[in-house]
């Protein structure tokens, strides 16, 4: 079986990111928009270990980059869950229009 190389790696971490960055334009909702940052984050993710990888195999930076971003994403999905279940609670839709509303 072949191993991927550096470019088929890419190729897929651009497509992680373009479809994050597609469903974060959609907005349909707040739970859209959160799944599409993950999408984004997982891409960059994938950045770091591909060029890790095949760059400089000896060092181990963009593990922990990546280690980083991880914590960082969980830390990021924790407050947003709970920023959307109290809208949920106080408008009953977790619509980005009716979050748009609480600005004014």
């Amino acid at each position: 079986m072949m191993q991927p190389g550096l470019y088929h790696i890419l190729f897929i971490s651009t497509a992680l990111f373009f479809i994050g960055m597609y469903g974060f334009f959609i907005r349909r909702n707040l739970i859209t928009i959160l799944m599409s940052v993950e999408l984004i984050l997982n891409s960059v993710n994938l950045n770091f270990i591909a060029f890790n990888k095949y760059l400089w195999p000896d060092k181990l930076t963009g593990l922990f980059f990546t280690i980083f971003i991880i914590a960082i994403a969980a830390a990021e999905a924790a407050v947003a869950i709970a920023i959307i279940i109290n809208l949920y609670r106080t408008h009953h839709s977790i619509d980005v229009d009716v979050a748009e509303e609480l600005k004014y």
